[in-house]
């Protein structure tokens, strides 16, 4: 959090650290709107609405601003953030939102960001906040605190000639004032993007996943290095064992974990450290829709598991099934595996192999192309 304009070098030094999972930026923003709220002082909303070429961060980033300078979340990688604080200020003093585009593909002593390696165009927009409008975008954004296993979508407009419509944030279930032939183009979507409606009108469409959930099917003490990392990332964590077995921890019967709400954001890791527990474990979650199953332990050991199951003529489908689990970086330790385990877990629900970024010839964050429904 800032205290003033001068702090924003340092700022965002630490910020690479503790803003790194998009949800959960979302959610500490929405915990520091309840506080201004709270606390009366007026603030504004900057959120990253479009992006072209190379950037820090994403469609969708936001970080919330308050009069006094205190801030929450990022637009950028520190290069943007200081201009970010005044252009709130403005906002907040006209009480009026406005977008703002910086242009960085250019070496200009004059050009914000210049030096740092952003070298793209990023349009901001700035929405002052009224506490008192129960549609402000922060308020139709706590849907996002609600648990949620299919993803959300809003609609933010970012061009239009009714000026109060301006920054204005709706989900994609309330009523938007788009015309019906428009809204179901847009609702067929399936990506956050920049959208056209006519010469007048634009939108970023955003769809906001739920959160990455590790279901953790043993009771032996590698489990906690597991819990802490998906603590510290903002993902979901649940323990599958008998409650007896681990300590200050809620547990789901393993009695009931055919029963268990899986969704499309959810990975199970097989790790009671006992053969015969992990294969009727995977008897039973191989009948769910789980996506993402890792095994713990060498490949022999899985690989008998596997052999077993289908000379009982179970149909396995190996491709969800990540045996040894982890990616191969030499760990040895369980806190070492357990980073292992939970890089090639998201590296899965990201689409990606799990490669050397120096190595990727395409940008770092996925965007998606800008359509028109003219």
């Amino acid at each position: 959090m800032l205290q003033n304009i001068n702090e924003v070098r340092y700022i965002s030094i630490i910020f690479v650290k503790e803003v790194h999972d998009f949800l959960k930026e979302l959610k500490n923003i929405l915990a520091f709107y309840q506080d201004l709220k709270a606390s009366n002082t007026n603030a504004a909303l900057a959120s990253v609405v479009y992006v072209e070429g190379s950037s820090y961060r994403r469609m969708g980033a936001r970080m919330l601003i308050a009069e006094n300078g205190e801030w929450v979340g990022g637009i950028s990688g520190g290069c943007l953030e200081g201009d970010a604080l005044k252009r709130a200020k403005i906002a907040i003093i006209k009480s009026q939102a406005s977008i703002i585009r910086y242009d960085t593909t250019t070496d200009d002593d004059h050009q914000i960001g210049v030096g740092l390696g952003c070298n793209g165009i990023i349009d901001v927009l700035f929405k002052p906040i009224d506490f008192d409008d129960k549609a402000n975008p922060l308020e139709v954004l706590k849907a996002v605190l609600e648990p949620f296993s299919e993803p959300k979508k809003f609609i933010t407009f970012t061009k239009t000639k009714e000026k109060e419509l301006l920054g204005s944030v709706f989900s994609l279930n309330g009523g938007i004032p788009i015309p019906a032939s428009q809204l179901e183009k847009v609702k067929a979507q399936d990506g956050s993007q920049k959208i056209e409606l006519d010469e007048e009108s634009t939108i970023f469409f955003e769809v906001v996943p739920p959160s990455i959930e590790l279901v953790l099917l043993g009771h032996q003490y590698d489990i906690y290095p597991l819990i802490s990392l998906c603590t510290q990332l903002g993902w979901q964590s649940s323990v599958v064992a008998p409650s007896s077995k681990v300590k200050g921890i809620s547990t789901f019967s393993p009695e009931n974990i055919a029963d268990y709400p899986w969704h499309a954001q959810s990975a199970a890791i097989l790790m009671s450290h006992s053969l015969l527990t992990d294969k009727e474990n995977l008897r039973i979650i191989l009948n769910s829709t789980i996506p993402y199953i890792g095994m713990l332990g060498p490949k022999e050991r899985s690989t008998r598991i596997l052999n077993e199951l289908k000379a009982e003529g179970l149909k396995v489908d190996e491709s969800r099934i990540y045996a040894p689990v982890g990616l191969d970086i030499g760990a040895t330790s369980p806190e070492e595996i357990s980073l292992s385990i939970v890089a090639e877990i998201k590296a899965f629900f990201a689409s990606r192999n799990g490669g050397h970024l120096r190595d990727r010839q395409s940008p770092i964050n996925d965007r998606n192309p800008a359509k028109s429904f003219k």
